[in-house]
């Protein structure tokens, strides 16, 4: 199963230094843009990032990023 599109732009999130934080790299999931479990049965499964600094940081929302889980910029070619 493919990743679907949550929204043609990141998500800017307020991280933690040393938290742990899942990102939804399926597109289901309803608390974008981290998982909430709605990539079972698609082979899709999140991805584990933990927060280096307290810093404001840009998550994927289009799933196409290369540098998951953070934004690339690949949603402005979508």
């Amino acid at each position: 199963t493919e990743a679907i599109i949550a929204q043609k732009a990141p998500y800017p999130v307020d991280v933690s230094a040393g938290r742990k934080y899942f990102w939804c790299a399926c597109g289901r999931s309803a608390k974008q843009p981290f998982c909430d479990g709605s990539h079972e049965g698609t082979g899709i499964t999140p991805l584990a990032y933990t927060a280096e600094a307290d810093r404001t940081l840009y998550f994927c929302g289009c799933k196409q990023t290369g540098k998951a889980p953070l934004c690339d910029g690949r949603h402005n070619a979508l």
